[in-house]
């Protein structure tokens, strides 16, 4: 009786984990046909880093919004500010980028050197890692930027993210953090 058990046991757990690995599958197919997207506006209610900033203030100047974009729909949304300084506010973040924008302006049209990511946010498992690979490869094809670096809130949760995708802490402000990804 254990003989002809024990192929039957066989059997189900092979079949189990071909279901398991469809499933799988399935669940992130929609990784491999997202796209990176600038974008006017987003949703703002939707940011649990920063909601209170409005889509003025994040398409400021020297400010972008981001999206990961799948069959019209967008699935996570990384914003951005272009400094020549590390910002440790809101605060000094718009000053900081709006200073980089009008310096740009008088020479090369090409903003600052430091890409700061101050807010990021998924719908969907598996969005907020994607758009950080995606904003990566951006950084890395442009020839002005050298520096990718965060402005984020002092949480926990916001830490565990930045250095389960391979950050480095490099300091801690009065009320925010400031993360690195190795760019180069």
């Amino acid at each position: 009786m254990i003989k002809s058990f024990n192929p039957r046991l066989k059997a189900r757990i092979r079949k189990n984990k071909q279901i398991l690995s469809k499933n799988i599958d399935n669940f992130f197919g929609w990784v491999k046909g997202a796209k990176l997207v600038e974008l006017n506006e987003c949703n703002t209610s939707e940011d649990p880093v920063r909601p209170e900033l409005d889509n003025n203030f994040r398409t400021g100047y020297g400010r972008k919004i981001y999206g990961v974009k799948y069959q019209d729909e967008i699935y996570a949304v990384m914003c951005f500010a272009y400094t020549n300084e590390i910002p440790k506010s809101v605060e000094e973040l718009e000053k900081l980028s709006t200073d980089a924008f009008l310096q740009s302006a008088m020479r090369d049209q090409k903003g600052g050197q430091i890409a700061i990511a101050y807010t990021v946010w998924s719908k969907k498992k598996g969005g907020g890692k994607l758009i950080v690979k995606e904003v990566f490869k951006k950084i890395k094809k442009s020839n002005h930027l050298n520096r990718l670096i965060t402005l984020s809130p002092l949480t926990e949760m916001a830490t565990k993210f930045h250095e389960r995708n391979g950050a480095k802490l490099i300091q801690i402000n009065e009320n925010t953090q400031n993360f690195e990804y190795k760019v180069m």
